[in-house]
C-alpha cells in the first residue's frame, strides 16, 4: 500500500496512528505529499480529485481517502472490531468522540487560515466564532475525558488526541488544559502511547 502523506497533516497522524495500532505501519510506502487550499498537487489528483491527504492507493491501485474510511480499512485489515467496535454503546460512543474530535480539528485549522491573513482582510466575527466554538468542543471533552479514559483503545482516542496534540503545535498559546484536568491528564496517557511518540506532527 502507498499512502500520500506529509509529517505535518493531523489527519495523516491519524491514519499512522491507527496503522501502528493494528501492526500495519510496517505495510505502507509513504509518499511525501504537499497539499495547500490554494494549489491542487498534479502528483495527488490522479488518487484524489480533492487533492488531500491521507489518500491510500491499495496493491490494485485503487484508492481510499478520508482519514475515517481509512482507519476503518485497516482495522478491518487487522481482523476488525479493534478500533471500531461492533454496533452498540461502545461504538456509538467511539464515534462520538470521533465526530467532535474531528470536527475540532477542521474548525481550528480555519482558525489557523483566517488568522493568517492580513489583518486588513480577517473576518473578526469568524475569528471570535472559531475560539467560541473550540473552547465549548474544549469543554465538552472534559467532560467526556472519564469515559474515555475508562474505555478500550478506539477510533475516537485517536481523533480527540490528534486534535489536542495539534493545538499544542499550532495553537501553543491556547492553553486548553486550563480548568480541564481530566482532558490534560488523558492527553498526557494518549501521548506516552507509542504510536503516538512515533508519529509526532513536525515541521519536517
Amino acid at each position: 500500500m502507498t499512502m500520500h502523506w506529509s509529517p505535518k497533516s493531523p489527519f495523516v497522524r491519524k491514519v499512522m496512528i491507527a496503522a501502528h495500532e493494528l501492526g500495519l505501519d510496517g505495510e505502507i510506502d509513504r509518499v511525501r505529499t504537499v497539499t495547500t487550499m490554494l494549489r491542487p498537487n498534479p502528483d495527488l489528483l490522479p488518487d484524489n480529485p480533492l487533492s488531500k491527504i491521507p489518500t491510500l492507493v491499495l496493491p490494485d491501485g485503487s484508492p481510499l481517502y478520508d482519514s475515517l474510511t481509512i482507519c476503518e480499512y485497516f482495522d478491518h485489515l487487522a481482523g476488525g472490531g479493534i478500533l471500531f467496535p461492533a454496533p452498540g454503546p461502545d461504538r456509538w460512543a467511539q464515534l462520538l468522540w470521533h465526530s467532535l474530535g474531528d470536527g475540532l480539528l477542521d474548525m481550528v485549522i480555519l482558525w489557523r487560515n483566517e488568522r493568517e491573513k492580513d489583518p486588513g482582510i480577517q473576518f473578526d466575527v469568524w475569528l471570535n466564532a472559531f475560539a467560541a466554538k473550540t473552547a465549548l468542543s474544549l469543554d465538552r471533552l472534559e467532560e467526556y475525558a472519564p469515559a474515555m479514559a475508562a474505555a478500550s483503545f478506539g477510533i475516537g482516542h485517536i481523533a480527540v488526541g490528534c486534535c489536542l496534540s495539534y493545538l499544542d503545535f499550532r495553537f501553543a498559546n491556547l492553553g486548553w488544559r486550563t480548568g480541564r484536568p481530566a482532558l490534560a491528564a488523558w492527553h498526557e496517557t494518549f501521548s506516552a502511547r507509542p504510536s503516538a511518540q512515533a508519529t509526532a506532527v513536525t515541521d519536517g
